[in-house]
């Protein structure tokens, strides 16, 4: 998680935004319809539109997706970011375990 996203990701309105919305959208990944994994706002947070909450916590920005779509909204499908390597749920660039398929 980058630090200026801290705070917003910990605070309560988040935690009950993300919460409402995946009941919103049955908890499946709306690319795929797997099992969802990551809340992502379409128009990606930046530190100066974090605390605008028409963009952090309105619904019309949100998306539900399992690990697989987050990663590929995130590097583009079928680009390779690199062997043993993989995006977690936070956005970060980690290596991957030999359970992560």
């Amino acid at each position: 998680m980058k630090p200026w996203a801290k705070k917003f990701y910990n605070s309560k309105a988040w935690k009950e935004c993300r919460a409402s919305y995946i009941v919103k959208v049955h908890g499946l990944c709306e690319r795929c319809s797997k099992p969802g994994k990551i809340v992502h706002h379409k128009k990606y947070l930046t530190p100066y539109n974090i605390n605008d909450p028409n963009i952090s916590l309105n619904h019309n920005n949100l998306e539900y997706l399992c690990q697989d779509c987050h990663n590929n909204e995130h590097h583009g499908e079928g680009e390779v970011v690199g062997r043993g390597l993989m995006f977690d749920e936070e956005g970060n660039l980690v290596q991957r375990s030999d359970n992560d398929d």
